[in-house]
């Protein structure tokens, strides 16, 4: 799995013109499924995205979880974020999940961050999106578990 998570002072995702997901202040994560991935990385991405120290303390530095400062994540699918760009001019997106496995470790995902307490929103699965954040730092950080090895503590 890959994680692009952005820390906002808001964001939403409109479907045909409905927004389906919207969050005050928080994290937007986008969320891309490997073909190898696992419920494992699923939870222990959510775990350790739970954790995060990227939002500001008393001090004003980056110190506090989310769960500290009382923030929602919005976890919008987006399948490009494996898009490999090394040959030629058109993506591959061979190291993607299809479909059906994608949906579900995407749903697995977002349900472990609930199960941590945390507010959860999402976009559509499969569905053309809009996304619109307010960016707060702007505090962008990419999560990935590049090996079996790696440990997500």
């Amino acid at each position: 799995m890959k994680l692009v998570i952005q820390r906002c002072k808001r964001a939403s995702v409109t479907v045909s013109d409905q927004v389906v997901g919207s969050i005050g202040p928080g994290a937007l994560i986008l969320l891309a499924v490997a073909a190898d991935d696992s419920e494992e990385e699923a939870r222990m991405l959510a775990r350790k995205v739970s954790k995060l120290r990227m939002y500001d303390d008393a001090d004003g530095r980056l110190n506090a979880s989310i769960a500290e400062t009382g923030g929602s994540f919005l976890v919008v699918s987006q399948f490009t974020l494996y898009g490999d760009c090394r040959k030629g001019n058109r993506p591959s997106y061979i190291r993607s999940a299809e479909p059906g496995k994608a949906q579900y470790l995407y749903e697995y995902f977002v349900r472990e961050l609930s199960n941590l307490g945390h507010t959860v929103e999402t976009g559509r699965f499969r569905e053309t999106m809009q996304v619109e954040l307010v960016n707060d730092g702007p505090v962008t950080l990419i999560l990935e578990r590049e090996s079996e090895k790696e440990e997500l503590d």
